[in-house]
């Protein structure tokens, strides 16, 4: 043996769940809302001008949108996380003896015998009482804990990403076919940001890139179909 063990780390999926899916969510978002409201708007043979002010409208609103969205989502995650811990606080000043049997039960519903329960019980209780009862009595870990700034910055941002390509086509292309650029081009940037997410997430790759193009090509077909109506109407 001889030398000192090195300490262990290992990273796992788990631990980015909160920024991925905050990610993913919003970059998705703003490329399918994006995308479908200027198709709707250009297969109503909108103006150049109608379309650019129409894609940027949607960026800002769409970005502001989710980050007050997830900010207020995420806040009053956090706000329960924060009473809940109040509550263990004063349970543990207030009636320590039945928290630490609530520990041991804990332990023992783990699969633990009574003997070895109440030991362990006591050591983190010792070394770490709040900590022990917010990890192992309700779930609450610094790797899942609630940030709403951070949800919501992320959210914004992810969002004014998946909106910019269909802008940027928008602004360098115009006629007739580009309608059907847009579709195509969204449904090659759905299948990516799907697929991305699947391998990060550890799930199929075929399967994300799949689930969100079925709900890009809905979204699209609709507001194509609303934008040929009235278009068809207005002329």
């Amino acid at each position: 043996m001889g030398k000192l063990a090195k300490a262990h780390h290992e990273t796992h999926r788990i631990d980015r769940i909160g920024w991925l899916r905050a990610a993913v969510l919003g970059a998705n978002d703003g490329l399918i809302s994006t995308s479908s409201l200027l198709v709707g708007v250009a297969s109503a043979n909108a103006q150049p001008a109608t379309l650019m002010m129409t894609g940027l409208a949607a960026l800002v609103a769409g970005a502001l949108s989710m980050a007050a969205g997830e900010y207020v989502s995420v806040s009053s995650q956090a706000d329960t996380e924060a009473a809940d811990i109040a509550k263990e606080e004063r349970e543990l000043v207030e009636m320590p003896d039945a928290e630490l049997k609530e520990l041991i039960h804990i332990y023992q519903r783990r699969g633990l015998s009574k003997a070895l329960a109440t030991e362990v019980a006591e050591a983190m209780t010792q070394h770490d009482a709040l900590g022990a009862h917010l990890r192992d009595e309700l779930g609450i870990h610094e790797v899942n804990v609630a940030k709403p700034v951070q949800a919501a910055l992320s959210s914004a941002a992810a969002f004014a990403v998946g909106a910019l390509p269909p802008l940027g086509l928008v602004w360098w292309m115009q006629g007739p076919q580009l309608s059907i650029s847009l579709i195509a081009m969204t449904l090659v940037l759905l299948a990516v940001l799907g697929a991305v997410a699947g391998r990060l997430g550890g799930a199929s790759i075929a399967k994300g890139a799949a689930r969100v193009m079925v709900w890009g090509s809905l979204a699209m077909a609709a507001t194509w179909a609303i934008g040929r109506a009235f278009g068809v109407a207005a002329g």
